[in-house]
């Protein structure tokens, strides 16, 4: 199946390429013919069982589509819940006691005769001992897990937002190389048409060979150019297909239409919700906590830890039979920080930069966020008036020329040169307006990612 895609606003350029159209369609054989709004669809029955084929092995890729394989299937994000799940078990660890000590031993065993009835002071002991940290160390370091581990369920949904940008981004790349091949192949069916227009002219005396010579040499570089654009088209789709876990080398089927947006974005409210809702900002917030908590444990390193234990020791009877007494033991012990100025003085120094370093990144990433916000709304906008212009003005010019100079030039009333540059430029358009399109597109990706929801409608 061969087809030619319109957008809507181009659909003035129907009259220009009917004749090609035309002409193609009654030099193949078995022609059918399909008008629809926006698309003309030309068939042959020797392509339709390809076609087919090809249809059936690659299904079309919408960009809904590719958003939710990705997300299901991106190793890179699959790496990132599964740490935001380790860290998820880390709090109960660290808010737990240190598991007890248990000890079993001989004591006092003579070793000229290993006789455990020999002497008063031979023994079998077995005592249990647990450390207790001084009150309110544990519940930090259980504060302080629990907040990065919040901090590292968040790095999942910026990990989310991340990719969804990048899956946007490159589809809209792979749309637009679509279209534009299709612009490629529709110039470089004019210019076909051209050539032979300007070589029967040559031919019956009306028109000079350098037209013909020209309009073969753009023929020439619209091919060098596809050439050029599909090798692009290939390793945009390897690295496309990496974003949804696919083979590098399967083929992304594009929809020939694509549903856009242009909504009217204001640019304080962006930043307003930015900051509320980025799970950017709320990681650097849980990371802030941590780091506060930090410090607290670091000045709570300053009271000892304790340790209680308790044990009991069996004595066997005298060599005689006399019964000897067993003996229980209770303990208590306390590390004493004597060296408090060089040691936990220096860790109260250390977490309290750390502190000051969190504050500093969260303060950084909002500089960052804001600016970015604002060059890409400035961008956006650029665009979308660009794009705007195209549609309603430049192009429907354009085809307003080459309809007028293409019928002037079939009755020797035009020159060729002025022919080629109007139709060039028109070309150079109708590929801007699709350049346009998927900026618009690709930029609200980014900043949907920077705010950290999907931009609405107007």
């Amino acid at each position: 199946m061969f087809f030619i895609i319109c957008p809507w606003p181009l659909r003035r350029a129907y009259p220009a390429w009917a004749a090609v159209i035309f002409m193609l369609a009654m030099l193949s054989p078995a022609p059918s013919f399909h008008i629809s709004n926006g698309t003309v669809h030309i068939l042959w029955a020797e392509a339709r069982a390809e076609t087919r084929q090809t249809t059936n092995a690659d299904s079309i890729l919408t960009l809904d589509m590719a958003i939710e394989r990705a997300l299901a299937g991106n190793p890179g994000l699959g790496e990132i819940k599964a740490r935001a799940e380790a860290m998820a078990a880390i709090p109960a660890q660290a808010g737990a006691l240190p598991d007890p000590t248990v000890n079993l031993g001989l004591l006092n065993v003579p070793t000229n005769s290993f006789n455990l009835h020999q002497e008063d002071m031979t023994m079998l002991e077995m005592g249990v001992s647990q450390t207790i940290p001084f009150p309110g160390k544990l519940a930090l370091r259980e504060k302080i897990a629990e907040q990065e581990a919040l901090a590292s369920a968040d790095s999942v949904d910026e990990a989310r937002l991340r990719l969804v940008r990048e899956v946007k981004q490159s589809w809209w790349r792979l749309f637009y190389y679509a279209r534009a091949l299709n612009q490629l192949n529709e110039a470089e069916s004019f210019f076909q048409q051209l050539v032979d227009i300007a070589q029967e002219k040559y031919k019956v005396g009306t028109g000079a060979q350098q037209d013909v010579l020209l309009a073969q040499l753009e023929l020439s570089k619209l091919k060098n150019e596809k050439l050029e654009l599909d090798s692009i088209r290939l390793s945009q789709n390897a690295r496309f297909n990496a974003l949804l876990d696919r083979p590098p080398e399967m083929t992304t089927r594009i929809p020939a239409e694509a549903e856009f947006k242009l909504p009217v974005i204001a640019e304080a409210a962006l930043q307003k919700k930015a900051l509320r809702i980025r799970p950017l900002f709320a990681q650097h917030r849980k990371m802030l906590d941590a780091a506060q908590a930090r410090v607290d444990l670091a000045q709570q390193d300053f009271y000892p830890d304790f340790t209680i234990g308790g044990g009991y020791a069996f004595r066997q009877n005298t060599p005689t039979g006399q019964s000897r007494s067993d003996f229980a033991s209770v303990q208590l012990s306390m590390n004493v920080p004597i060296y408090a100025n060089h040691k936990q003085a220096k860790a109260v120094d250390q977490r309290q930069s750390e502190l000051l370093q969190e504050q500093y990144a969260l303060q950084d990433e909002h500089h960052k966020i804001q600016a970015e916000i604002a060059a890409k709304a400035a961008e956006y906008q650029q665009a979308k008036e660009k794009l705007l212009l195209l549609e309603h003005e430049i192009i429907p010019q354009a085809q307003q020329a080459v309809n007028s100079l293409m019928a002037g030039y079939q009755v020797s009333q035009t020159d060729f040169t002025d022919l080629l540059r109007t139709q060039l430029s028109y070309f150079q358009f109708q590929m801007q307006y699709w350049q346009a399109l998927t900026n618009t597109q690709q930029i609200l990706a980014e900043l949907s990612a920077e705010v950290g929801e999907e931009l609405s409608h107007d």
